[in-house]
Order: C-alpha cells, then sequence, then structure tokens
C-alpha cells in the first residue's frame, strides 16, 4: 500500500470513528426527562407517529399537533365543540420548528430546526387543580441533538412542572383547556 492510499485509509477511519463516538456521546434516552411534577417523555413515547390534529404557525415557529387514539375518538364525537370534556387518557403533542423557506421550491415554507415538544395530558386524578391537564415543554438542542424541560430562562418563559401550560390555556376553559380543532380531511 502505498504512503499515500495508506494516509487516506487512515483518515477515513479515524472520520469514522469520530463520527460514531459523536453520536454514541450524543446519544439521549429522552423517555427518561421528566417535569418536576412528575409528568415525563416516557407518557409520550410514540407521539411521534400519531395522528394530526391540526398545524400552526405563530410567531417565530411553526407546529404540527398530533393526539393519541383517545383524543382523536374524542375529537370525531365533538369534544370540545359539545361541551363536553376530554376522557382521561387523552394526550397531544404540538412540535415546533423555526420555519424556512424550502430550496427547491421558494414559494413554500417547511419546518427547519427542530425548537421544542409541548405535551399534555388529561389526568383528573393526578391534575386537579390544572384542569385535569398536565403540562410539560422540553426544548431540543440541535447542537447536541438532545431535549431538556423547560424552564424560565427560555423564550418564552416557561414554567417547569407540571403545570406549565396551565395560565396560558385557562382562556380555553369552556373548551376543557383545549384551544386547537380537529380539522376535516
Amino acid at each position: 500500500m502505498t504512503s499515500c492510499k495508506r494516509m487516506r485509509t487512515i483518515a477515513m477511519v479515524t472520520a469514522l470513528v469520530s463520527a460514531l463516538s459523536a453520536s454514541a456521546l450524543s446519544a439521549q434516552d429522552k423517555y427518561t426527562l421528566k417535569v418536576p411534577g412528575g409528568l415525563g417523555f416516557a407518557e409520550f413515547k410514540g407521539y411521534e407517529s400519531w395522528q394530526v390534529v391540526s398545524v400552526s404557525q405563530g410567531g417565530p415557529s411553526m407546529a404540527v399537533i398530533v393526539a393519541n387514539s383517545t383524543m382523536i375518538d374524542a375529537y370525531l364525537k365533538g369534544i370540545p365543540g359539545n361541551g363536553k370534556p376530554f376522557p382521561d387518557g387523552s394526550r397531544m403533542a404540538k412540535i415546533h420548528w423555526a420555519p424556512v423557506t424550502l430550496a427547491t421550491f421558494p414559494a413554500a415554507t417547511v419546518p427547519g430546526a427542530q425548537q421544542d415538544v409541548d405535551f399534555m395530558v388529561k389526568d383528573s386524578k393526578r391534575f386537579p387543580d390544572s384542569g385535569g391537564w398536565g403540562w410539560a415543554v422540553f426544548k431540543y438542542d440541535t447542537t447536541t441533538r438532545t431535549f431538556r424541560p423547560g424552564n424560565t430562562a427560555d423564550a418564552p418563559p416557561q414554567g417547569n412542572d407540571a403545570k406549565c401550560g396551565f395560565a396560558c390555556h385557562t382562556v380555553v376553559k369552556n373548551r376543557d383547556y383545549v384551544f386547537t380543532d380537529y380539522r376535516a380531511r
């Protein structure tokens, strides 16, 4: 083997080992994260494949709102528009991204870097003093590819306990604290 080939091989092996090491170091089991009050990422395992409720864009982010089958079934029965509450076990997630222009079609705006994921769970026994709902915000760090519970230093500031969304959601108390309607398809 020539010294040039040997150096290229060493460089490729070094790059591969570095990439694998960085990947192993940045691996995070997001399902071990919890906010004070016990609401944890693990309660939303599989949210990545839940059905879409709606999309939204507000301020510096765009989002998709997804829900588990319990909540989707409730939406299909007319909740919250019919004045009934969502059943315990209803869960939803709102995944935020920074919007970017699509390079191949500049008229389109698409998700860029992920910013966070917000969770809501209806559990009237665990959260009786917040409308029966528990909330959690987990900020995403694109550099480390990890999540952490939101806190009051974030923009916007987030309470970092299971009631972090209650103050904001009281304006829709008559809709069982849920802003988003299920949209027809």
